[in-house]
């Protein structure tokens, strides 16, 4: 079974599914909490996720890079709304000072990346943030539209995003 066929109708993974999930995003934080959610994510189910999403929203103040660049790690780590796990708290702090450090936004930055598979994406995100595996990536990548795969051919979701003409389509 596909997201396509389990998403629809349920309350957490259905909005995420319909109005996010596939589509294209340029706003830097909003690509930040894709990618500290997906950090996140690793070892538990997305469900958890989603529902701990507006306790990380808060926590991450909004996942203002500027801001969460400057946090201390042991405040999030007392945050019960939030997966305590020292390693994707400490990477979601690094991710910000790199994607701060690097010489443009971080949607112009993914534009001007030639990498054209996940393999090449994963190589790339190894030598530029930390805690970029290859599921991680991928994941991460075809959230934004970056890499193929989110929807199913069937879906009308996949009908509205292909208008978008994301990354992959390109």
């Amino acid at each position: 079974m596909s997201y396509c066929d389990i998403a629809p109708g349920h309350p957490f993974h259905g909005p995420y599914h319909d109005s996010e999930y596939g589509f294209p995003v340029d706003d830097d934080n909003a690509l930040f909490e894709r990618l500290v959610l997906e950090i996140n994510q690793a070892g538990l189910s997305w469900l958890t996720i989603l529902k701990k999403r507006e306790a990380f929203r808060a926590a991450f103040r909004g996942f203002d890079i500027d801001r969460v660049s400057r946090m201390k790690p042991e405040p999030l780590l007392r945050n019960e709304g939030i997966i305590r796990n020292r390693l994707k708290i400490a990477a979601a702090i690094e991710n910000a000072k790199r994607i701060k450090a690097l010489p443009v936004s971080f949607a112009e930055w993914l534009d001007a990346q030639q990498a054209e598979t996940k393999d090449e994406w994963v190589k790339l995100f190894k030598r530029t943030f930390v805690f970029t595996g290859g599921e991680i990536t991928g994941s991460f990548l075809m959230s934004i539209g970056f890499l193929p795969g989110a929807h199913d051919q069937s879906c009308p979701v996949f009908k509205r995003i292909a208008r978008l003409r994301p990354r992959w389509m390109r």
